[in-house]
């Protein structure tokens, strides 16, 4: 099968195109034929060596953590799936990624397509919208009527956040440039502050909960516009115990744990017409394109999700 691996740590020309074993897979798992994929920092983070002491896998790796395709293989202890259904997941963090060909797939991290999606649309949600689903929901107990920021809401993360929030009864505040105003206010956002002209922590206050994905100054300053035992979460880095102290509130950081049924349930969302992915560029699978991706991702100013055709 066709793989973009990395040999070694390093900047984007570590992708390398290769044709490679079609893995095999144990008795709790499918193999999925991939039709799309999708970049996170994780990918470009993980090939740039900076995660290798908390993921200290061998080389040669398969980057990518986010399918959508069709099952062409089960393994004897699947029960819940079958070849030929259509599927996605955020699969274990494994060498063995998404970019590739086909993926072994631990059948409890798999969920079933809906009939209206398409693959791009699938292989844009399970990293992205499982995290903003684990911060907004497990780690913030959002409620209706909470009062939510979330920053960078044109991101892969923000994008869901904001329709995750608004499906809860949330008030959504989000921090953006001025050019994504329409598009987030289209997902329910109820205000957006323009991160390059507005100071966010003098335009908002007494709010229950703050999603951070940015980190360093951004997060000290979120601190700033929750009320007393309101709640922060952060996909960027732990908050200080300073700042815990200071504020009262609760916070922490948010490294996602892949499943199944929560990505279910966001299929469900998507079946209700509530949850719509935000896909910003499509990229063909090949050497150079996933090099170019990677470039896009690192900006930090992609907007909605970098996808991946395979087929």
């Amino acid at each position: 099968m066709k793989a973009v691996i990395i040999d070694q740590y390093g900047g984007r020309k570590q992708l390398k195109e290769r044709e490679i074993e079609r893995p095999s897979i144990t008795d709790d798992q499918v193999l999925v034929e991939i039709h799309a994929t999708s970049i996170n920092p994780i990918d470009w983070k993980l090939r740039e060596g900076h995660l290798q002491e908390m993921l200290p896998f061998e080389f040669p790796i398969i980057l990518g953590w986010d399918a959508a395709g069709i099952i062409t293989e089960t393994g004897k202890n699947v029960s819940e799936f079958k070849v030929g259904d259509r599927v996605f997941a955020r699969p274990a963090t494994t060498r063995q990624g998404t970019y590739a060909e086909f993926v072994p797939v631990d059948q409890n991290l798999l969920a079933k397509m809906p009939e209206n999606m398409g693959f791009e649309e699938a292989a844009s949600i399970p990293l992205a919208g499982l995290t903003a689903w684990q911060c907004l929901v497990d780690f913030c107990k959002i409620k209706k009527g909470d009062k939510v920021l979330i920053h960078a809401g044109a991101g892969g993360v923000g994008t869901f956040a904001i329709q995750i929030a608004k499906y809860f009864g949330a008030y959504v505040a989000t921090t953006a440039s001025e050019e994504n105003e329409e598009t987030l206010k289209s997902l329910g956002a109820d205000q957006v502050i323009h991160y390059k002209t507005e100071a966010f922590e003098t335009v908002v206050r007494d709010f229950d909960i703050v999603l951070d994905s940015i980190g360093g100054e951004v997060q000290a300053k979120s601190f700033q516009v929750l009320k007393e035992n309101g709640r922060l979460v952060s996909i960027a880095q732990p908050p200080s115990e300073e700042n815990l102290e200071r504020y009262k509130v609760k916070a922490g950081f948010l490294w996602l744990e892949p499943k199944g049924e929560q990505l279910q349930e966001l299929a469900d969302i998507y079946n209700q017409g509530k949850l719509k992915p935000v896909i910003g560029k499509v990229f063909p699978f090949s050497e150079s394109s996933l090099q170019e991706a990677h470039a896009l991702s690192e900006t930090h100013h992609a907007h909605g999700k970098i996808v991946i055709r395979m087929k």
